[in-house]
């Protein structure tokens, strides 16, 4: 009989949080995140929609809970919404949620249907409410449509939390600005620290804004008390008593957050990684392909608990340091 057991790593940690990448490719081009002239991935290598929601359903057999579908951008896959309809008919039967993070170009095309399909919460990054400065950031003019996505996921009924990339010299200046705006509309927002995945154009240590700063710069304007809530990613939490609104930090230079690791991602090629800082992988898209494939996906996720490392090694401590990894985020899955 197939193993149908937990998903519990050498150091007892119980992976209940799948993130899974539909694809690489991405209609932004956002500078910190990848060059302007990317390569992606040719389409033959990366898993169908068939083949996704296959190894999902293996996924919840062993435990995952949530699930979580990225990018690149998710919806730029064509039939994105076909895979998001098959998976949200898990939602209550192995699955407590499915949910996406988007940069929000497109969601105000497919709102109605994410929330019709069993999606209640979803992620759009947005690292500023400026569109000249949206434009430099992001290489393309396209913040009215991110900010029509957004108009449109709430009016649709989905919670929507912004995540931003704090940024030294860039947007660091907006960051309280965005955070009233996001918790006037209704919406949460979580901070992040620039990570060192992949080369891009420009040298991250110029942008890297620990948010201890931002915390410390935060509090001499707010009042910020620590808040309980959880979403089951890496993110601390605080309430802004002045705004009503929540805040999350995540912190994988400053403060790592590993010891509590419950998540492992899956590239639109079938690969696992362990962990978003390390290159521990095992190849799923193999095991999906071969001619006892179930058996093979339960045995491959077996080897993936016993390569889990304990904590990732990120660091941006000097100009011109090297990526931590050479892979993009957009190949990992943000």
């Amino acid at each position: 009989m197939t193993n149908k057991a937990p998903l519990i790593d050498q150091f007892a940690r119980r992976i209940s949080y799948l993130r899974l990448s539909v694809t690489d490719r991405c209609d932004l081009r956002c500078a910190y995140c990848m060059p302007e002239r990317q390569v992606f991935l040719p389409k033959s290598e990366v898993l169908t929609l068939d083949e996704m929601h296959d190894l999902a359903l293996g996924f919840i057999d062993r435990g995952i809970t949530k699930l979580r579908l990225t990018g690149g951008e998710p919806l730029v896959r064509r039939d994105v919404i076909d895979l998001i309809q098959a998976l949200g008919r898990k939602v209550g039967d192995g699955l407590d949620e499915l949910t996406l993070t988007t940069n929000g170009t497109r969601l105000a095309e497919f709102a109605d249907r994410l929330a019709a399909f069993g999606v209640r919460r979803i992620n759009v990054s947005l690292d500023t409410l400026d569109r000249d400065r949206f434009a430099k950031l992001a290489r393309r003019d396209s913040l009215p449509q991110v900010l029509e996505g957004i108009a449109a996921a709430k009016a649709a009924g989905l919670k929507v939390k912004l995540n931003t990339v704090a940024l030294k010299g860039e947007n660091e200046d907006e960051i309280p600005d965005l955070i009233a705006w996001a918790h006037g509309q209704g919406h949460d927002l979580t901070l992040i620290e620039v990570m060192p995945l992949g080369e891009v154009e420009e040298d991250r240590f110029d942008h890297y804004l620990p948010l201890s700063v931002v915390q410390e710069k935060l509090e001499q304007r707010w009042t910020l008390t620590p808040s309980g809530h959880r979403t089951g990613g890496p993110a601390r939490y605080f309430d802004v008593a002045e705004t009503g609104g929540r805040i999350g930090l995540i912190t994988p230079l400053t403060n790592n957050f590993c010891d509590g690791c419950n998540r492992i991602r899956v590239t639109a090629t079938g690969q696992l990684y362990a962990c978003l800082g390390g290159n521990e992988q095992v190849d799923l898209r193999g095991a999906l392909r071969s001619a006892d494939p179930e058996t093979a996906i339960a045995e491959a996720l077996d080897v993936a608990m016993k390569i889990k490392p304990a904590r990732h090694h990120f660091a941006i401590d000097r100009p011109g340091s090297a990526p931590a990894l050479a892979r993009h985020m957009s190949m990992t899955g943000g």
